[in-house]
């Protein structure tokens, strides 16, 4: 399923970068509002959670997973990946985050495989040092397909 959501339309390396992380989670999005995937009031939904309720989608080193419920603009399920260097903090400098995956659920279960894909991936040592290590799309990408140069 990740090979289907997670492709040269969806993924994306910023380098360089200045920005926080709320504007890191508005452009790692931005593939999914440009399709029609998701509304900017997920966009904001995703921000406002945070905001809230803390680095809570820091869910390993430096990663991150941006969130919210269906309701709050989702139109069809997605999923995306923003790859940045230097690392951008998540609230603060305690959470360093690199990747940032951004998913769009459209119900409370079809994501489900989805995430349990991305989990296997990045719980996997070698996946997430090639994820860290990665300078184009292409190798990104290609993680995500279980391809192996």
């Amino acid at each position: 399923m990740l090979e289907n959501l997670l492709t040269s339309k969806t993924v994306q390396i910023k380098k360089d970068v200045d920005f926080d992380w709320k504007e890191a989670i508005r452009l790692a999005a931005s593939p999914l509002l440009d399709s029609g995937k998701i509304t900017d009031s997920y966009i904001q939904s995703m921000i406002d959670v945070v905001d809230q309720n803390g680095p809570f989608i820091n869910i390993g080193p430096h990663i991150a997973l941006a969130h919210s419920r269906p309701e709050n603009g989702v139109n069809e399920m997605g999923m995306a990946l923003m790859k940045v260097a230097p690392a951008v903090n998540l609230v603060s400098e305690d959470h360093p985050i690199t990747l940032f995956f951004v998913l769009a659920a459209s119900d409370n279960t079809k994501h489900l495989e989805a995430l349990k894909e991305l989990a296997t991936i990045l719980e996997d040592e070698g996946s997430r040092q090639r994820l860290e290590q990665a300078t184009s799309v292409d190798e990104l990408v290609k993680e995500f397909k279980g391809v192996r140069e």
